[in-house]
């Protein structure tokens, strides 16, 4: 989004001090926030902006975001899970969405670039896991991605079955509405049938 036309629509927090209480609650609480930036510009940042955003507004936040894909050969400096990044404070947390961009232990295209056949899937559990280990007020999460990744990647079980040991709830984003279409391969409802 272009700052130009939203700057505009943040007026209403610099009206007084009341206004920008009552609408920051609002703001804070409906929005989803990235924990870790995927613009290239931002993306090798030492500080996301999750941290260098105050304490009191991280305490209003209800949904945040993790993106998985970029840096897959070698995830940024800056997307380490601790103390630094400010999660404690965000107690109101309840929905985490993750968006896997790129699987690459899922294509065999990926096969000369990969560091090995699980790092990639090994390192974001990691992440996830310490996600959740500090931010326990997380019940739900909500899984989503682009159209070349399937729901059987190997990258999104893992995250899947590491939620579900977690008692978190699960749910399908809207991106690929995975939770009206099912996955069959062809080739096999072929063969079932007799016809291939």
């Amino acid at each position: 989004m272009n700052y130009r036309n939203i700057r505009p629509l943040l007026r209403l927090f610099l009206v007084s001090h009341r206004m920008h209480d009552e609408a920051c609650r609002v703001f804070y609480g409906r929005n989803t926030f990235r924990i870790f930036p995927i613009h290239g510009r931002f993306i090798n940042h030492k500080k996301p902006l999750f941290t260098r955003l105050p304490t009191r507004y991280r305490a209003l936040m209800t949904k945040a975001e993790l993106r998985l894909g970029p840096g897959w050969t070698k995830p940024p400096r800056g997307w380490v899970v601790d103390g630094r990044l400010g999660l404690s404070d965000a107690r109101k947390l309840r929905v985490l969405k993750i968006f896997v961009e790129l699987d690459p232990a899922a294509h065999e295209i990926f096969e000369g670039f990969r560091t090995s056949e699980t790092f990639y899937t090994e390192f974001c559990q990691a992440m996830v896991g310490a996600l959740f280990s500090q931010v326990p007020s997380f019940a739900e999460v909500e899984f989503d991605a682009y159209p070349g990744i399937k729901k059987s990647s190997p990258l999104l079980q893992a995250l899947v079955n590491m939620s579900k040991a977690q008692n978190k709830r699960i749910t399908w984003g809207p991106e690929r509405e995975w939770d009206k279409v099912v996955e069959v391969n062809l080739t096999d409802v072929l063969e079932g049938l007799a016809l291939g």
